[in-house]
């Protein structure tokens, strides 16, 4: 399915914002670059954008760079990982991620005693519970999820893939893919669920930082 586009026009309407902090935030990096899209219309050239993506990230700008500045904002946004490492009694605290999310990940570890996590296996653990909160996996298939992701996530994918969950005749397979650009499957194979690893990181920084829903 091709990805709805919105004309620089449009958004500017929509979203009351001005060509001049369009073009900032662009300049100081909260939008990428690659969502800049020119096109060819009967006026000439014109520049279009994903329309989901711009403009929740154009709303979640608005709603925070009154409490942080646009250098923090451009770091939250990043889909690189933070420097953050938290403790497993602290994620649970703090209620980043579910306790069955967690030990279902820690099963897959060789220590017996509880590790100091880095950004990168909070955010595999993460992206399992949103799964299993969802109900789109079974504990079975997160564990799939989990092997997935520590054996090609970021090192093959990069860090802007996509995860897709599919399903065909009942047997469930993960795509990592990088960009998280189109997939085309034959008509036996259905797409049960479909994530973005940047939206993920950024929902996750959000978290961990104590800014969601500021």
């Amino acid at each position: 399915m091709t990805e709805e586009l919105i004309s620089k026009k449009e958004l500017l309407d929509v979203t009351g914002i001005s060509y001049g902090q369009l073009y900032r935030w662009k300049r100081k990096n909260l939008i990428p670059e690659q969502w800049f899209i020119r096109k060819s219309s009967f006026t000439g050239q014109e520049t279009f954008f994903p329309r989901e993506k711009i403009l929740q990230r154009i709303d979640r700008i608005l709603n925070m760079k009154d409490d942080l500045s646009l250098d923090a904002l451009a770091d939250m946004f990043s889909p690189s990982p933070g420097e953050s490492s938290m403790s497993v009694g602290e994620i649970l605290e703090r209620n980043i991620v579910s306790s069955v999310s967690i030990n279902l990940y820690l099963e897959t570890m060789d220590s017996v005693q509880q590790p100091i996590l880095g950004f990168e296996k909070i955010l595999i653990i993460y992206v399992l519970d949103k799964l299993l909160r969802s109900g789109d996996i079974s504990l079975d298939e997160g564990r799939l999820l989990i092997r997935t992701l520590e054996a090609y996530f970021p090192e093959k994918t990069g860090r802007e893939c996509g995860i897709r969950l599919t399903r065909k005749m009942g047997v469930a397979a993960f795509l990592l893919v990088p960009g998280d650009g189109e997939v085309y499957l034959d008509s036996e194979v259905k797409t049960v669920a479909r994530l973005s690893m940047p939206a993920c990181t950024e929902e996750l920084k959000l978290r961990m930082s104590g800014s969601e829903g500021s």
